[in-house]
């Protein structure tokens, strides 16, 4: 289900019920692109069945799915039929458009062939723990997640906010201490797949995959400048990742551990999701302290986020939120 993941903090909102939250999510239910519509974006029904719920409440989480359809017409069919044209112009006139007249023929030769475009689509989970005051967007890139997430603060309205999560220690420089020591955090282990940059540079980078990393060379090559921008780490033998200088975690596996441990009667959605949310609301307090806590002031944001959802989720304070005397 999260094969990639982006976390962000619930700043404020006051979470509402299902049945209200459904109703929001109706009024933006995906449609698919018309005839020369280029793109469309909307939320499904996240159990796949057609005209089911758009919320999902499972455990105390809530799931929802966003779907995005878009349309392109290849842009060498675009350039072709734009230079038959302007030809054609400048034969019959004399003169070859130039400037506003060629866009405007290109947004007209774009506009005819929509019709005809396959279209594409592509779906992003989304996790909101109200409890835990936390939000995880099924991506790897930031731009997709904030893009994801500021649909929902529209959506929500009033004074909903959320932000990315932001830790004392930038993961970067974390994972360069981690290599250097050849010591991986508590409840971790790190694998073998890296990723090193010159900050300064687009070009310098070393790349290990499918290779041990503890060895010199690694700890050299961070001396002479290159940070970690990708690590593979797995948490306490249950899941392994992919860990960026962003904070994204990419290529999300649940061992093979968890899934024993699940029971041959579990499966299905509702099994899915309960396992899935379960083992990362565990992992995710154990990275936060690893990257040595929130960030001052993120703690006590979260802190007060929780105090509004209400006294009964006040009182069962959330495990990632234990730094948050580093606010003081």
């Amino acid at each position: 289900m999260f094969k990639n993941a982006l976390l962000y903090r619930i700043d404020h909102w006051d979470p509402e019920t299902p049945a209200r939250l459904e109703e929001r999510l109706a009024s933006q239910r995906f449609v698919a692109c018309g005839a020369s519509q280029p793109e469309s974006v909307g939320w499904v029904e996240p159990r796949g069945d057609a005209h089911a719920a758009l919320v999902e409440a499972v455990a105390g989480q809530i799931i929802l799915k966003l779907c995005a359809e878009t349309k392109a017409v290849p842009g060498a069919v675009v350039k072709e039929e734009l230079e038959r044209r302007l030809d054609r112009v400048e034969h019959e006139t004399g003169h070859r458009p130039k400037g506003k007249r060629v866009r405007e023929l290109k947004d007209e030769i774009v506009h005819e062939l929509l019709p005809r475009a396959f279209p594409k689509r592509a779906s992003t989970w989304v996790w909101i723990a109200p409890q835990a005051g936390l939000l995880v967007v099924a991506a790897a890139s930031a731009k997709k997640a904030d893009g994801v997430v500021t649909r929902l603060v529209e959506l929500l309205g009033g004074d909903a906010r959320f932000s990315a999560l932001q830790t004392q220690v930038a993961p970067a420089t974390a994972m360069a201490q981690w290599l250097t020591d050849q010591d991986a955090p508590a409840h971790f282990t790190i694998d073998r797949e890296c990723e090193l940059k010159q900050p300064d540079s687009e070009k310098a980078a070393v790349r290990y995959a499918r290779h041990t990393l503890e060895i010199a060379e690694v700890g050299d090559h961070i001396r002479q400048g290159k940070l970690p921008t990708q690590l593979a780490l797995t948490w306490s033998s249950r899941v392994s990742f992919v860990l960026t200088e962003g904070l994204a975690l990419k290529k999300i596996k649940l061992l093979d551990v968890v899934m024993e441990n699940a029971g041959p009667d579990d499966g299905g959605f509702d099994a899915d999701v309960a396992i899935a949310t379960g083992e990362m609301q565990l992992l995710i307090p154990d990275l936060v302290a690893a990257l040595g806590g929130l960030l001052a002031g993120a703690a006590a944001a979260a802190a007060s986020a929780a105090s509004a959802a209400g006294d009964a989720q006040a009182d069962a304070a959330p495990p990632w939120k234990v730094d948050a005397p580093l606010a003081a």
